[in-house]
C-alpha cells in the first residue's frame, strides 16, 4: 500500500508517521492490488485534523477526524473508512477495482454499520431573499446550514457553514 503524506500547519513526526503507515496496511485485506492512501494532517490552534483518501482505480473513499491528538484521529478515522468501505462494497466493485470478496474476510456487516433512515421530514415554505439575509437568518436558528430561495436567480440555495467558520453556497439549477 502507498501512503502518500501532506502536511499543512503541522509538522509530522518520523514516529507519528511510521504509526500511520502501520495501522493504514491493516486496510490491505480489502484490497487485491496495490492502492495509494493520501493522508492530510493539519493544525489550526489547538485542533488537529486527518484526513484521509483511499483511492482505488477511479473510485475513492474518504474519511475526515478532529480531536485534540493526531495520534487519536489514527484511531478514530480507520473504523471510518472501514465503515465505507464495507457499506459501499458493491458499488466499489461495479467500478471494476479489484476488491476481494468480503465473504472471504468474514466481516460481519451488520455488526459494523447500523442502517440510516429517515426520522424526521420538514416542509416549510421558501421565501425569497439575498444570501446575507439568509446568512443572518440561519445564525438566528443555530443550524450549519439553511436552505433558502435566491432572490437574485430565483434558484433554491443550500447555505452551510465550513470547518474553518466560513459559509458555502450551493446553488441549484433544473
Amino acid at each position: 500500500m502507498k501512503i502518500e503524506f501532506l502536511c499543512k500547519n503541522y509538522d509530522a513526526s518520523d514516529k507519528l508517521k511510521d504509526v500511520i503507515r502501520r495501522k493504514v496496511d491493516k486496510l490491505d485485506k480489502f484490497f487485491e492490488e496495490d492502492t495509494t492512501v493520501k493522508v492530510v494532517l493539519k493544525q489550526t490552534k489547538d485542533v488537529f485534523t486527518m484526513e484521509m483518501t483511499v483511492g482505488v482505480g477511479n473510485a475513492f473513499v474518504r474519511g475526515e477526524v478532529s480531536s485534540d491528538n493526531m495520534y487519536d484521529n489514527i484511531d478514530l478515522v480507520l473504523p471510518k473508512i472501514e465503515k465505507q468501505i464495507i457499506k459501499h462494497h458493491g458499488k466499489i466493485k461495479s467500478k471494476k477495482v479489484k476488491l476481494r470478496d468480503l465473504d472471504s474476510l468474514q466481516v460481519e456487516e451488520s455488526n459494523l454499520i447500523e442502517k440510516s433512515k429517515v426520522v424526521r421530514e420538514k416542509t416549510f415554505a421558501l421565501s425569497p431573499m439575498t444570501v446575507e439575509d439568509a446568512i443572518e437568518e440561519m445564525e438566528l436558528v443555530g443550524h450549519d446550514f439553511y436552505v433558502f430561495l435566491n432572490k437574485a436567480t430565483g434558484n433554491v440555495c443550500v447555505l452551510y457553514q465550513r470547518y474553518d467558520k466560513n459559509y458555502g453556497l450551493i446553488e441549484t439549477t433544473l
